[in-house]
Protein backbone atom coordinates (compact mmCIF):
# COMPACT_ATOMS: atom_id res chain seq x y z
CA UNK A 1 0.00 0.00 0.00
CA UNK A 2 1.42 3.36 -1.01
CA UNK A 3 1.13 6.46 1.14
CA UNK A 4 0.84 9.86 -0.49
CA UNK A 5 2.31 12.95 1.26
CA UNK A 6 0.27 14.69 3.92
CA UNK A 7 0.50 17.78 6.07
CA UNK A 8 2.01 17.34 9.52
CA UNK A 9 0.11 15.88 12.44
CA UNK A 10 -0.38 18.42 15.17
CA UNK A 11 1.57 21.67 15.14
CA UNK A 12 -0.15 24.42 13.19
CA UNK A 13 -2.70 22.04 11.69
CA UNK A 14 -5.13 22.57 14.56
CA UNK A 15 -5.55 18.85 15.25
CA UNK A 16 -6.52 19.27 18.89
CA UNK A 17 -9.12 21.33 20.68
CA UNK A 18 -9.80 22.55 24.17
CA UNK A 19 -13.12 22.69 25.97
CA UNK A 20 -14.40 22.25 29.53
CA UNK A 21 -17.16 19.97 30.70
CA UNK A 22 -18.20 16.37 30.06
CA UNK A 23 -19.48 14.34 27.13
CA UNK A 24 -23.04 15.13 28.18
CA UNK A 25 -22.46 18.72 27.08
CA UNK A 26 -22.14 17.82 23.39
CA UNK A 27 -25.61 19.01 22.45
CA UNK A 28 -25.49 22.18 24.54
CA UNK A 29 -22.09 23.15 23.19
CA UNK A 30 -23.08 22.31 19.61
CA UNK A 31 -26.07 24.65 19.78
CA UNK A 32 -23.73 27.60 20.40
CA UNK A 33 -21.72 27.10 17.23
CA UNK A 34 -22.10 29.89 14.71
CA UNK A 35 -25.88 29.74 15.00
CA UNK A 36 -26.51 33.32 13.89
CA UNK A 37 -27.01 34.18 10.25
CA UNK A 38 -23.88 35.19 8.37
CA UNK A 39 -21.37 33.88 10.91
CA UNK A 40 -19.95 31.22 8.60
CA UNK A 41 -16.78 32.19 6.78
CA UNK A 42 -17.59 30.17 3.67
CA UNK A 43 -17.75 32.55 0.71
CA UNK A 44 -20.42 30.58 -1.13
CA UNK A 45 -22.76 30.82 1.87
CA UNK A 46 -22.05 34.52 2.29
CA UNK A 47 -23.33 35.07 -1.25
CA UNK A 48 -26.72 33.51 -0.51
CA UNK A 49 -29.84 35.64 -0.34
CA UNK A 50 -31.31 36.42 3.07
CA UNK A 51 -33.99 33.74 2.62
CA UNK A 52 -31.50 31.13 1.42
CA UNK A 53 -29.13 31.98 4.26
CA UNK A 54 -31.95 31.47 6.76
CA UNK A 55 -32.67 28.05 5.25
CA UNK A 56 -28.98 27.18 5.35
CA UNK A 57 -28.62 28.17 9.01
CA UNK A 58 -31.63 26.07 10.00
CA UNK A 59 -30.24 23.11 8.08
CA UNK A 60 -26.78 23.56 9.56
CA UNK A 61 -28.11 23.76 13.12
CA UNK A 62 -30.28 20.67 12.59
CA UNK A 63 -27.36 18.62 11.30
CA UNK A 64 -25.08 19.75 14.11
CA UNK A 65 -27.77 19.01 16.66
CA UNK A 66 -28.32 15.53 15.24
CA UNK A 67 -24.60 14.76 15.18
CA UNK A 68 -24.15 16.13 18.70
CA UNK A 69 -27.04 14.00 19.94
CA UNK A 70 -25.67 10.85 18.33
CA UNK A 71 -22.20 11.44 19.77
CA UNK A 72 -23.64 11.99 23.26
CA UNK A 73 -26.15 9.13 23.14
CA UNK A 74 -23.55 6.53 22.20
CA UNK A 75 -20.45 8.09 23.78
CA UNK A 76 -18.81 8.10 20.36
CA UNK A 77 -15.98 10.54 21.09
CA UNK A 78 -14.16 10.67 24.41
CA UNK A 79 -11.36 12.63 26.01
CA UNK A 80 -8.09 12.22 24.12
CA UNK A 81 -9.55 10.33 21.16
CA UNK A 82 -7.75 10.34 17.84
CA UNK A 83 -10.60 10.07 15.32
CA UNK A 84 -9.80 8.83 11.84
CA UNK A 85 -12.41 10.39 9.55
CA UNK A 86 -12.84 8.27 6.43
CA UNK A 87 -13.29 10.61 3.48
CA UNK A 88 -14.50 9.09 0.21
CA UNK A 89 -15.19 12.29 -1.69
CA UNK A 90 -18.96 11.82 -1.49
CA UNK A 91 -21.48 14.23 0.02
CA UNK A 92 -21.89 12.27 3.26
CA UNK A 93 -18.23 12.03 4.27
CA UNK A 94 -17.64 15.69 3.33
CA UNK A 95 -20.58 16.69 5.50
CA UNK A 96 -19.38 14.52 8.38
CA UNK A 97 -15.90 16.06 8.36
CA UNK A 98 -17.30 19.59 8.08
CA UNK A 99 -19.69 19.12 11.00
CA UNK A 100 -17.11 17.39 13.21
CA UNK A 101 -14.67 20.24 12.61
CA UNK A 102 -17.35 22.72 13.69
CA UNK A 103 -18.34 20.77 16.79
CA UNK A 104 -14.71 20.32 17.81
CA UNK A 105 -14.28 24.07 18.29
CA UNK A 106 -16.48 24.04 21.40
CA UNK A 107 -16.55 20.34 22.28
CA UNK A 108 -16.57 19.37 25.97
CA UNK A 109 -13.63 16.97 25.38
CA UNK A 110 -10.23 17.19 23.68
CA UNK A 111 -9.84 15.06 20.55
CA UNK A 112 -8.00 14.94 17.24
CA UNK A 113 -9.40 14.64 13.73
CA UNK A 114 -7.35 13.01 10.98
CA UNK A 115 -8.84 12.69 7.49
CA UNK A 116 -8.00 9.55 5.53
CA UNK A 117 -8.88 8.75 1.92
CA UNK A 118 -8.34 5.43 0.19
CA UNK A 119 -7.44 5.89 -3.48
CA UNK A 120 -8.68 2.61 -4.97
CA UNK A 121 -7.16 3.41 -8.38
CA UNK A 122 -10.42 3.78 -10.22
CA UNK A 123 -9.86 5.05 -13.77
CA UNK A 124 -10.20 8.80 -13.97
CA UNK A 125 -10.04 9.33 -10.19
CA UNK A 126 -9.04 13.00 -9.68
CA UNK A 127 -6.11 12.58 -7.29
CA UNK A 128 -5.66 16.29 -6.62
CA UNK A 129 -9.21 17.12 -5.46
CA UNK A 130 -9.11 15.82 -1.89
CA UNK A 131 -5.53 16.92 -1.04
CA UNK A 132 -6.33 20.43 -2.31
CA UNK A 133 -9.51 20.57 -0.25
CA UNK A 134 -7.87 19.21 2.91
CA UNK A 135 -4.83 21.47 2.59
CA UNK A 136 -7.19 24.44 2.49
CA UNK A 137 -8.83 23.23 5.70
CA UNK A 138 -5.43 22.87 7.35
CA UNK A 139 -6.10 19.51 9.00
CA UNK A 140 -3.88 16.39 9.08
CA UNK A 141 -4.68 13.89 6.34
CA UNK A 142 -3.43 10.77 4.61
CA UNK A 143 -4.18 9.42 1.16
CA UNK A 144 -3.70 5.64 0.93
CA UNK A 145 -3.13 4.13 -2.48
CA UNK A 146 -4.27 0.54 -3.01
CA UNK A 147 -5.52 -0.93 -6.27
CA UNK A 148 -8.67 -2.64 -5.01
CA UNK A 149 -10.43 -1.61 -8.23
CA UNK A 150 -8.51 -4.18 -10.30
CA UNK A 151 -9.15 -6.90 -7.70
CA UNK A 152 -12.89 -6.26 -7.75
CA UNK A 153 -13.03 -6.21 -11.56
CA UNK A 154 -11.05 -9.44 -11.73
CA UNK A 155 -13.12 -11.32 -9.16
CA UNK A 156 -16.67 -10.06 -9.79
CA UNK A 157 -18.29 -11.07 -13.13
CA UNK A 158 -19.55 -8.29 -15.38
CA UNK A 159 -23.01 -7.10 -14.39
CA UNK A 160 -22.80 -8.48 -10.84
CA UNK A 161 -22.86 -6.33 -7.72
CA UNK A 162 -19.39 -5.14 -6.71
CA UNK A 163 -20.28 -3.38 -3.44
CA UNK A 164 -19.80 -6.37 -1.11
CA UNK A 165 -16.22 -7.19 -2.08
CA UNK A 166 -15.30 -3.54 -2.59
CA UNK A 167 -16.45 -2.57 0.91
CA UNK A 168 -14.66 -5.53 2.52
CA UNK A 169 -11.36 -4.66 0.81
CA UNK A 170 -11.76 -1.00 1.69
CA UNK A 171 -12.67 -1.76 5.28
CA UNK A 172 -9.70 -4.08 5.76
CA UNK A 173 -7.28 -1.45 4.47
CA UNK A 174 -8.72 1.33 6.63
CA UNK A 175 -8.94 -0.79 9.79
CA UNK A 176 -5.30 -1.77 9.48
CA UNK A 177 -4.16 1.78 8.83
CA UNK A 178 -6.13 3.08 11.84
CA UNK A 179 -3.93 0.95 14.07
CA UNK A 180 -0.80 2.17 12.30
CA UNK A 181 -1.55 5.82 13.13
CA UNK A 182 -2.90 5.11 16.62
CA UNK A 183 -6.50 6.07 15.85
CA UNK A 184 -8.85 5.22 18.71
CA UNK A 185 -12.04 5.70 16.66
CA UNK A 186 -12.90 5.28 12.97
CA UNK A 187 -15.66 7.63 11.78
CA UNK A 188 -17.75 6.47 8.82
CA UNK A 189 -20.28 8.62 6.95
CA UNK A 190 -23.34 6.35 7.07
CA UNK A 191 -26.56 8.27 7.78
CA UNK A 192 -30.05 7.38 9.01
CA UNK A 193 -31.29 6.30 5.57
CA UNK A 194 -28.28 3.98 5.10
CA UNK A 195 -29.10 2.33 8.42
CA UNK A 196 -32.77 1.78 7.54
CA UNK A 197 -31.90 0.50 4.07
CA UNK A 198 -29.46 -1.99 5.59
CA UNK A 199 -32.18 -3.19 7.96
CA UNK A 200 -34.43 -4.14 5.02
CA UNK A 201 -31.55 -5.54 2.96
CA UNK A 202 -30.76 -7.97 5.76
CA UNK A 203 -34.41 -8.88 6.29
CA UNK A 204 -35.26 -9.36 2.61
CA UNK A 205 -32.08 -11.02 1.36
CA UNK A 206 -30.27 -12.49 4.41
CA UNK A 207 -33.10 -13.44 6.75
CA UNK A 208 -31.60 -11.41 9.60
CA UNK A 209 -32.98 -8.57 11.69
CA UNK A 210 -29.94 -6.30 11.86
CA UNK A 211 -28.82 -2.94 10.52
CA UNK A 212 -25.79 -0.66 11.05
CA UNK A 213 -25.14 0.25 14.70
CA UNK A 214 -24.15 3.85 15.49
CA UNK A 215 -21.12 2.43 17.33
CA UNK A 216 -19.39 -0.88 16.63
CA UNK A 217 -16.48 -2.92 17.93
CA UNK A 218 -14.75 -4.67 15.02
CA UNK A 219 -14.67 -8.46 14.94
CA UNK A 220 -11.00 -8.53 15.97
CA UNK A 221 -11.84 -6.12 18.82
CA UNK A 222 -9.05 -3.76 17.74
CA UNK A 223 -11.10 -0.92 16.26
CA UNK A 224 -14.13 1.07 17.38
CA UNK A 225 -16.23 2.32 14.48
CA UNK A 226 -18.56 5.30 14.96
CA UNK A 227 -21.27 6.73 12.69
CA UNK A 228 -21.80 10.36 13.78
CA UNK A 229 -24.41 10.91 11.03
CA UNK A 230 -26.68 8.15 12.37
CA UNK A 231 -29.49 10.63 13.16
CA UNK A 232 -29.11 12.66 9.93
CA UNK A 233 -31.40 12.40 6.91
CA UNK A 234 -29.77 11.86 3.54
CA UNK A 235 -31.77 14.68 1.95
CA UNK A 236 -30.43 17.09 4.59
CA UNK A 237 -26.86 16.04 3.82
CA UNK A 238 -27.49 16.43 0.08
CA UNK A 239 -28.83 19.96 0.58
CA UNK A 240 -25.92 20.80 2.88
CA UNK A 241 -23.42 19.59 0.26
CA UNK A 242 -25.04 21.81 -2.36
CA UNK A 243 -24.90 24.84 -0.07
CA UNK A 244 -21.27 24.18 0.84
CA UNK A 245 -20.31 23.29 -2.75
CA UNK A 246 -18.16 20.34 -1.72
CA UNK A 247 -15.95 19.02 -4.56
CA UNK A 248 -17.87 15.75 -4.95
CA UNK A 249 -16.03 12.80 -6.52
CA UNK A 250 -18.42 10.26 -8.09
CA UNK A 251 -17.84 6.52 -7.67
CA UNK A 252 -17.30 4.99 -11.11
CA UNK A 253 -17.11 1.47 -9.71
CA UNK A 254 -20.60 1.02 -8.29
CA UNK A 255 -22.40 4.34 -8.57
CA UNK A 256 -23.97 3.45 -11.92
CA UNK A 257 -25.26 0.01 -10.91
CA UNK A 258 -28.99 0.63 -11.07
CA UNK A 259 -29.84 -3.03 -10.38
CA UNK A 260 -28.33 -2.95 -6.90
CA UNK A 261 -30.52 -4.41 -4.18
CA UNK A 262 -29.85 -1.28 -2.13
CA UNK A 263 -31.18 0.89 -4.95
CA UNK A 264 -34.37 -1.17 -5.00
CA UNK A 265 -34.75 -0.78 -1.22
CA UNK A 266 -34.07 2.95 -1.49
CA UNK A 267 -36.82 3.30 -4.11
CA UNK A 268 -39.21 1.30 -1.94
CA UNK A 269 -38.58 3.54 1.06
CA UNK A 270 -38.90 6.67 -1.07
CA UNK A 271 -42.30 5.47 -2.25
CA UNK A 272 -43.41 4.83 1.32
CA UNK A 273 -42.15 8.26 2.37
CA UNK A 274 -44.18 9.95 -0.37
CA UNK A 275 -47.32 8.11 0.64
CA UNK A 276 -46.74 8.19 4.39
CA UNK A 277 -44.37 11.07 5.34
CA UNK A 278 -42.28 10.26 8.40
CA UNK A 279 -42.32 6.48 7.90
CA UNK A 280 -38.53 6.22 7.53
CA UNK A 281 -38.02 8.08 10.81
CA UNK A 282 -40.56 5.80 12.50
CA UNK A 283 -38.70 2.72 11.24
CA UNK A 284 -35.41 4.15 12.52
CA UNK A 285 -36.97 4.78 15.95
CA UNK A 286 -38.05 1.13 16.04
CA UNK A 287 -34.40 0.08 15.71
CA UNK A 288 -33.72 2.00 18.93
CA UNK A 289 -36.77 0.56 20.71
CA UNK A 290 -36.47 -3.22 20.44
CA UNK A 291 -38.61 -5.64 22.49
CA UNK A 292 -36.83 -9.05 22.31
CA UNK A 293 -39.72 -10.81 24.08
CA UNK A 294 -41.99 -9.83 21.19
CA UNK A 295 -39.76 -11.39 18.54
CA UNK A 296 -38.68 -15.02 18.19
CA UNK A 297 -34.92 -15.18 18.79
CA UNK A 298 -34.24 -17.61 21.62
CA UNK A 299 -30.70 -16.26 22.00
CA UNK A 300 -32.05 -12.83 22.96
CA UNK A 301 -34.96 -13.98 25.12
CA UNK A 302 -35.43 -17.23 27.08
CA UNK A 303 -38.78 -18.42 25.77
CA UNK A 304 -38.17 -21.97 27.08
CA UNK A 305 -38.19 -20.73 30.67
CA UNK A 306 -41.59 -19.04 30.40
CA UNK A 307 -44.07 -20.47 32.91
CA UNK A 308 -47.40 -19.18 34.22
CA UNK A 309 -47.40 -18.44 37.92
CA UNK A 310 -49.53 -20.98 39.85
CA UNK A 311 -52.50 -19.70 41.79
CA UNK A 312 -51.93 -19.06 45.47
CA UNK A 313 -54.32 -21.36 47.47
CA UNK A 314 -54.16 -19.03 50.47
CA UNK A 315 -55.66 -16.25 48.42
CA UNK A 316 -58.98 -18.12 48.06
CA UNK A 317 -61.21 -18.27 45.04
CA UNK A 318 -61.03 -15.45 42.55
CA UNK A 319 -64.10 -13.24 42.77
CA UNK A 320 -66.26 -13.24 39.68
CA UNK A 321 -66.18 -10.05 37.64
CA UNK A 322 -69.72 -9.47 36.42
CA UNK A 323 -68.49 -7.28 33.58
CA UNK A 324 -66.26 -10.06 32.27
CA UNK A 325 -68.68 -12.94 32.93
CA UNK A 326 -69.73 -14.77 29.77
CA UNK A 327 -73.11 -16.54 29.95
CA UNK A 328 -73.59 -19.98 28.40
CA UNK A 329 -73.75 -19.78 24.62
CA UNK A 330 -76.94 -21.10 23.11
CA UNK A 331 -76.88 -22.46 19.61
CA UNK A 332 -79.89 -21.53 17.52
CA UNK A 333 -80.56 -23.29 14.25
CA UNK A 334 -82.13 -21.02 11.65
Amino acid sequence: MALRPKNKLGGTSGATCRGPGSAGLWLRQASKLRAKSGQTSDSTVQELSRKEKTHFNKLQKRLRRNVGNAIADYNMIEEGDRVMVCLSGGKDSYGMLDILLSLRQNAPVDFELIAVNLDQKQPGFPEEVLPTYLEALGIPYYVLEKDTYSIVREVIPEGKTTCGLCSRLRRGSLYGFAQDIGATKIALGHHRDDIVETLFLNMFFNGKLKAMPPKLLSDDRKNVVIRPLAYCKEKDLARYARYREFPIIPCNLCGSQENLQRVQIKNMLAGWEREYPGRTESIFRSIRNVAPSQLADGKLFDFNALRAEPADPAAGAIAQDDELYLPAIRVVNL
